[in-house]
Protein backbone atom coordinates (compact mmCIF):
# COMPACT_ATOMS: atom_id res chain seq x y z
CA UNK A 1 0.00 0.00 0.00
CA UNK A 2 0.96 3.71 -0.99
CA UNK A 3 1.13 5.89 1.83
CA UNK A 4 0.27 9.60 0.43
CA UNK A 5 1.48 12.54 2.62
CA UNK A 6 1.33 15.18 -0.01
CA UNK A 7 -1.54 15.83 -2.10
CA UNK A 8 -2.15 17.92 -5.08
CA UNK A 9 -5.76 19.75 -5.93
CA UNK A 10 -6.20 20.87 -9.63
CA UNK A 11 -9.78 22.32 -10.05
CA UNK A 12 -11.86 23.52 -13.01
CA UNK A 13 -12.07 27.22 -13.53
CA UNK A 14 -14.74 29.35 -13.26
CA UNK A 15 -17.23 27.22 -11.61
CA UNK A 16 -18.55 27.72 -8.50
CA UNK A 17 -20.06 24.54 -7.72
CA UNK A 18 -16.16 23.13 -8.62
CA UNK A 19 -15.06 25.37 -5.40
CA UNK A 20 -17.62 24.15 -2.91
CA UNK A 21 -16.60 20.73 -3.27
CA UNK A 22 -12.87 21.55 -3.19
CA UNK A 23 -13.55 23.29 -0.09
CA UNK A 24 -14.85 20.20 1.32
CA UNK A 25 -12.04 18.26 -0.08
CA UNK A 26 -9.68 20.50 1.29
CA UNK A 27 -11.44 19.99 4.94
CA UNK A 28 -11.29 16.33 4.12
CA UNK A 29 -7.54 15.77 3.17
CA UNK A 30 -6.36 18.24 6.31
CA UNK A 31 -8.21 16.20 8.83
CA UNK A 32 -6.72 13.62 7.37
CA UNK A 33 -3.19 14.66 8.49
CA UNK A 34 -2.14 15.72 4.67
CA UNK A 35 -0.48 18.14 3.48
CA UNK A 36 -2.03 19.98 0.53
CA UNK A 37 -0.94 21.81 -2.64
CA UNK A 38 -3.81 23.89 -4.46
CA UNK A 39 -3.51 25.01 -7.89
CA UNK A 40 -4.54 28.74 -8.30
CA UNK A 41 -7.42 27.99 -9.37
CA UNK A 42 -8.42 25.87 -6.07
CA UNK A 43 -6.37 27.96 -3.85
CA UNK A 44 -8.55 30.88 -2.29
CA UNK A 45 -11.18 28.65 -0.87
CA UNK A 46 -8.05 26.67 1.17
CA UNK A 47 -6.28 27.59 3.79
CA UNK A 48 -2.96 26.89 1.54
CA UNK A 49 -0.57 29.27 -1.25
CA UNK A 50 -1.66 28.49 -4.45
CA UNK A 51 1.41 26.33 -6.61
CA UNK A 52 1.66 26.19 -10.47
CA UNK A 53 0.63 23.11 -11.87
CA UNK A 54 3.91 22.23 -13.48
CA UNK A 55 5.20 22.89 -10.05
CA UNK A 56 3.33 20.21 -8.22
CA UNK A 57 4.00 17.90 -9.64
CA UNK A 58 7.03 17.02 -8.10
CA UNK A 59 6.01 18.10 -4.74
CA UNK A 60 2.95 15.79 -4.82
CA UNK A 61 2.59 12.16 -4.64
CA UNK A 62 -1.09 12.41 -5.29
CA UNK A 63 -3.73 14.67 -7.19
CA UNK A 64 -7.11 14.86 -6.94
CA UNK A 65 -8.56 16.57 -9.62
CA UNK A 66 -12.15 18.54 -9.05
CA UNK A 67 -13.69 19.15 -12.63
CA UNK A 68 -14.41 17.34 -15.98
CA UNK A 69 -12.42 15.00 -18.36
CA UNK A 70 -10.92 18.25 -19.79
CA UNK A 71 -9.46 19.14 -16.28
CA UNK A 72 -8.13 16.13 -15.81
CA UNK A 73 -6.27 15.94 -19.28
CA UNK A 74 -4.23 19.39 -18.38
CA UNK A 75 -3.50 18.18 -15.12
CA UNK A 76 -2.29 14.62 -16.85
CA UNK A 77 0.45 16.31 -18.60
CA UNK A 78 2.21 17.69 -15.70
CA UNK A 79 1.80 14.33 -13.16
CA UNK A 80 2.36 11.59 -15.33
CA UNK A 81 6.56 12.78 -15.79
CA UNK A 82 6.69 12.54 -11.96
CA UNK A 83 4.45 9.00 -11.49
CA UNK A 84 1.70 10.62 -9.70
CA UNK A 85 -1.01 9.51 -9.92
CA UNK A 86 -4.66 10.80 -10.10
CA UNK A 87 -7.94 10.51 -8.77
CA UNK A 88 -10.99 12.75 -10.56
CA UNK A 89 -13.98 13.98 -8.89
CA UNK A 90 -16.62 14.80 -11.43
CA UNK A 91 -17.83 18.05 -11.84
CA UNK A 92 -17.61 18.26 -15.46
CA UNK A 93 -20.22 17.00 -18.32
CA UNK A 94 -19.48 13.46 -19.46
CA UNK A 95 -17.27 12.87 -16.94
CA UNK A 96 -15.35 8.91 -18.42
CA UNK A 97 -12.09 9.32 -16.38
CA UNK A 98 -13.32 11.60 -13.67
CA UNK A 99 -15.53 8.84 -11.50
CA UNK A 100 -15.49 9.94 -8.30
CA UNK A 101 -19.04 11.53 -7.64
CA UNK A 102 -19.01 14.91 -5.15
CA UNK A 103 -22.26 13.50 -3.01
CA UNK A 104 -19.68 10.26 -1.84
CA UNK A 105 -16.50 11.69 -2.17
CA UNK A 106 -15.46 11.52 1.79
CA UNK A 107 -16.14 7.53 1.10
CA UNK A 108 -14.68 7.03 -1.86
CA UNK A 109 -11.43 9.04 -0.90
CA UNK A 110 -11.53 6.94 2.48
CA UNK A 111 -11.49 3.78 0.63
CA UNK A 112 -8.62 4.81 -1.57
CA UNK A 113 -6.16 6.31 0.80
CA UNK A 114 -6.85 2.77 3.39
CA UNK A 115 -5.14 0.97 -0.50
CA UNK A 116 -8.65 -0.05 -1.62
CA UNK A 117 -8.29 2.10 -5.26
CA UNK A 118 -8.04 0.54 -8.46
CA UNK A 119 -4.92 1.32 -10.21
CA UNK A 120 -4.67 1.80 -13.66
CA UNK A 121 -1.86 3.01 -15.71
CA UNK A 122 -3.40 4.48 -19.24
CA UNK A 123 -1.33 4.77 -22.35
CA UNK A 124 0.11 8.32 -23.20
CA UNK A 125 1.28 9.85 -26.66
CA UNK A 126 4.19 12.28 -28.03
CA UNK A 127 4.04 14.37 -30.63
CA UNK A 128 6.80 16.70 -31.82
CA UNK A 129 6.96 18.87 -34.91
CA UNK A 130 9.47 19.09 -37.67
CA UNK A 131 8.56 22.75 -39.02
CA UNK A 132 10.28 23.83 -41.38
CA UNK A 133 13.20 21.81 -40.28
CA UNK A 134 13.06 22.68 -36.69
CA UNK A 135 12.37 20.13 -34.68
CA UNK A 136 9.50 21.57 -31.94
CA UNK A 137 9.78 20.70 -28.17
CA UNK A 138 7.53 17.64 -27.96
CA UNK A 139 4.22 17.19 -25.94
CA UNK A 140 2.61 14.90 -24.12
CA UNK A 141 -1.17 13.74 -24.86
CA UNK A 142 -3.62 11.44 -23.02
CA UNK A 143 -6.32 11.34 -25.80
CA UNK A 144 -5.31 12.59 -28.98
CA UNK A 145 -3.16 14.49 -31.21
CA UNK A 146 -5.11 16.29 -34.12
CA UNK A 147 -3.81 17.54 -37.12
CA UNK A 148 -6.03 19.84 -38.97
CA UNK A 149 -6.69 22.47 -41.07
CA UNK A 150 -7.92 26.21 -39.38
CA UNK A 151 -8.81 27.38 -42.77
CA UNK A 152 -13.08 26.75 -42.84
CA UNK A 153 -14.07 24.66 -45.39
CA UNK A 154 -11.27 23.40 -46.87
CA UNK A 155 -9.38 20.07 -47.36
CA UNK A 156 -6.15 19.26 -46.06
CA UNK A 157 -4.08 17.17 -48.01
CA UNK A 158 -1.28 15.09 -46.17
CA UNK A 159 0.88 11.81 -45.98
CA UNK A 160 0.68 9.00 -43.61
CA UNK A 161 3.88 6.90 -42.85
CA UNK A 162 3.97 4.41 -40.13
CA UNK A 163 7.58 2.86 -38.92
CA UNK A 164 9.07 5.11 -42.24
CA UNK A 165 6.40 3.12 -44.77
CA UNK A 166 4.25 4.83 -47.06
CA UNK A 167 0.87 4.29 -46.02
CA UNK A 168 -1.89 7.05 -48.11
CA UNK A 169 -1.81 10.68 -48.75
CA UNK A 170 -5.26 11.75 -47.54
CA UNK A 171 -7.51 15.02 -48.65
CA UNK A 172 -9.29 15.32 -45.59
CA UNK A 173 -10.63 18.16 -42.85
CA UNK A 174 -7.53 16.45 -40.95
CA UNK A 175 -6.79 13.07 -38.82
CA UNK A 176 -7.14 12.10 -35.00
CA UNK A 177 -4.29 10.10 -34.06
CA UNK A 178 -6.27 8.57 -30.75
CA UNK A 179 -4.94 6.41 -27.61
CA UNK A 180 -7.17 4.04 -25.78
CA UNK A 181 -8.52 6.46 -23.32
CA UNK A 182 -8.92 9.15 -26.72
CA UNK A 183 -11.23 6.85 -28.57
CA UNK A 184 -14.23 7.88 -26.84
CA UNK A 185 -13.67 11.17 -27.84
CA UNK A 186 -12.70 13.21 -31.11
CA UNK A 187 -11.98 10.27 -32.49
CA UNK A 188 -15.29 8.23 -31.14
CA UNK A 189 -17.31 11.57 -32.66
CA UNK A 190 -15.36 11.19 -36.29
CA UNK A 191 -16.05 7.39 -37.06
CA UNK A 192 -13.45 5.79 -35.16
CA UNK A 193 -13.92 2.68 -33.08
CA UNK A 194 -13.93 2.24 -29.05
CA UNK A 195 -10.34 0.41 -28.10
CA UNK A 196 -10.57 -0.80 -24.71
CA UNK A 197 -8.05 1.11 -22.38
CA UNK A 198 -6.21 -2.25 -21.56
CA UNK A 199 -4.81 -2.62 -25.36
CA UNK A 200 -1.81 -1.02 -26.42
CA UNK A 201 -3.06 0.42 -29.53
CA UNK A 202 -3.15 3.97 -31.65
CA UNK A 203 -5.77 4.44 -33.99
CA UNK A 204 -5.74 6.75 -36.76
CA UNK A 205 -8.77 8.39 -38.04
CA UNK A 206 -9.36 10.94 -41.07
CA UNK A 207 -11.61 13.49 -40.24
CA UNK A 208 -14.27 14.05 -43.24
CA UNK A 209 -12.44 12.48 -45.59
CA UNK A 210 -12.50 13.06 -49.21
CA UNK A 211 -12.40 9.79 -49.86
CA UNK A 212 -15.13 7.28 -48.28
CA UNK A 213 -12.49 4.52 -48.53
CA UNK A 214 -10.57 6.44 -46.13
CA UNK A 215 -11.01 4.75 -43.16
CA UNK A 216 -9.67 4.75 -39.37
CA UNK A 217 -6.90 2.03 -39.23
CA UNK A 218 -5.75 0.60 -35.37
CA UNK A 219 -2.06 -0.19 -34.94
CA UNK A 220 0.07 -1.31 -32.29
CA UNK A 221 1.17 1.34 -30.08
CA UNK A 222 5.21 0.51 -30.57
CA UNK A 223 5.16 1.80 -34.06
CA UNK A 224 6.17 5.28 -34.87
CA UNK A 225 3.59 7.35 -37.06
CA UNK A 226 4.71 10.31 -39.49
CA UNK A 227 2.24 13.08 -40.67
CA UNK A 228 3.59 15.25 -44.03
CA UNK A 229 1.53 18.26 -44.39
CA UNK A 230 1.68 18.67 -48.50
CA UNK A 231 1.91 21.73 -50.64
CA UNK A 232 0.42 25.46 -50.16
CA UNK A 233 -1.36 24.33 -46.65
CA UNK A 234 -0.44 27.35 -44.78
CA UNK A 235 -3.22 27.04 -42.42
CA UNK A 236 -2.79 23.75 -40.87
CA UNK A 237 -2.35 23.32 -37.26
CA UNK A 238 -1.24 20.24 -34.51
CA UNK A 239 -3.13 20.26 -31.00
CA UNK A 240 -2.40 17.85 -27.97
CA UNK A 241 -6.00 16.62 -26.36
CA UNK A 242 -7.05 20.00 -27.62
CA UNK A 243 -5.05 21.96 -25.52
CA UNK A 244 -1.89 22.57 -26.57
CA UNK A 245 -1.49 23.76 -30.35
CA UNK A 246 1.29 24.65 -32.67
CA UNK A 247 0.59 25.94 -36.15
CA UNK A 248 1.82 23.92 -39.69
CA UNK A 249 2.45 24.92 -43.25
CA UNK A 250 3.26 22.60 -46.25
CA UNK A 251 6.67 20.43 -45.73
CA UNK A 252 6.29 20.03 -41.98
CA UNK A 253 5.64 16.85 -40.40
CA UNK A 254 4.56 16.02 -37.15
CA UNK A 255 6.07 12.27 -35.40
CA UNK A 256 4.34 10.68 -32.98
CA UNK A 257 4.69 7.76 -30.79
CA UNK A 258 4.12 5.99 -27.23
CA UNK A 259 5.22 7.96 -24.83
CA UNK A 260 7.38 5.89 -22.39
CA UNK A 261 5.31 7.44 -19.19
CA UNK A 262 2.17 6.48 -18.54
CA UNK A 263 -0.62 8.33 -16.31
CA UNK A 264 -1.87 6.09 -13.53
CA UNK A 265 -5.55 6.69 -12.27
CA UNK A 266 -7.05 5.25 -9.07
CA UNK A 267 -10.45 4.25 -9.66
CA UNK A 268 -12.63 3.65 -6.58
CA UNK A 269 -13.87 -0.14 -5.44
CA UNK A 270 -15.94 -1.30 -8.12
CA UNK A 271 -14.56 -0.11 -10.92
CA UNK A 272 -16.57 -1.33 -14.11
CA UNK A 273 -14.81 -0.11 -17.53
CA UNK A 274 -18.26 -1.43 -19.27
CA UNK A 275 -20.41 0.33 -17.18
CA UNK A 276 -18.57 3.56 -17.71
CA UNK A 277 -19.15 3.16 -21.51
CA UNK A 278 -22.65 1.81 -20.64
CA UNK A 279 -24.02 4.69 -18.65
CA UNK A 280 -21.76 7.63 -20.32
CA UNK A 281 -23.23 6.46 -23.89
CA UNK A 282 -26.95 5.24 -23.02
CA UNK A 283 -26.29 1.67 -24.36
CA UNK A 284 -29.23 -0.34 -24.02
CA UNK A 285 -31.70 2.44 -23.09
CA UNK A 286 -35.54 2.12 -23.37
CA UNK A 287 -34.59 -1.82 -23.96
CA UNK A 288 -36.49 -4.08 -21.91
Amino acid sequence: MTEFRHVGIVAKRDDAAVLTTVERLARYLLNRGLSILPDAIAAPVTPAAPISRAEMGPQCDLCIVVGGDGTLLDAGRYMAPHDVPIVGVNRGRLGFMVDVSPDDMSARLDEILDGQGIREDRLMIEGHPDVQGDPIKRFLALNDVVVRNRAFARLLEFDTRINGEFVTRHRADGIVISTPTGSTAYALSSGGPIVHTGIDALTLVPICPHTLSDRPLVINANSELEVVVHGDNTEALVTWDGQVSHPLAGGDRIRIRASDKRLTLIHPPGYDYFHILRSKLHWGRGQA
